[in-house]
């Protein structure tokens, strides 16, 4: 005879909690970037940027968790707007590197405050030991996912 499977409510699933946060904090994030006229698909590559430049499309559309084609795409319209430029690699033409320019950089200063409100947000009503706490707890389950 088997045991019944244990129910998992909502509630105290971690995936579940998870994802529903994820997807509150995005709302919260792409509505403020929707208001400053940045794509929320931007936002992701202006983020990797602004720690680490010069990265190959391939590298940056790792970081972003993207395939690279659809990166590409993405990295068009930056370009378009006038936030990265895009220069082939003289010693293996295959490798194209990105760069943020001025205006692409000067964005940084504008939107990196939406992202500190939306954490605020998140994270109303923590005091800062459960804040850091939270984060360590957080960095340590995605540790336990890593390859």
């Amino acid at each position: 005879m088997t045991r019944p499977v244990k129910p998992l409510p909502f509630e105290e699933s971690v995936g579940f909690l998870v994802r529903d946060l994820n997807r509150a904090i995005q709302r919260a994030l792409q509505a403020s970037l929707a208001a400053s006229g940045v794509a929320p698909g931007a936002w992701y590559f202006l983020r990797v940027l602004w720690e680490e430049e010069g990265l190959t499309q391939r590298e940056l559309a790792a970081r972003v968790g993207m395939m690279e084609p659809t990166a590409v795409i993405a990295l068009r319209g930056l370009e378009r707007a006038g936030w990265i430029r895009r220069t082939r690699n003289p010693e293996d033409r295959r490798k194209i590197h990105v760069t943020l320019t001025p205006a692409g950089r000067a964005l940084r200063e504008r939107l990196l405050p939406l992202a500190h409100a939306v954490n605020a947000r998140a994270t109303a009503g923590l005091d800062e030991a459960e804040r850091a706490t939270l984060l360590s707890l957080l960095r340590r389950m995605r540790a336990n996912f890593a390859e």
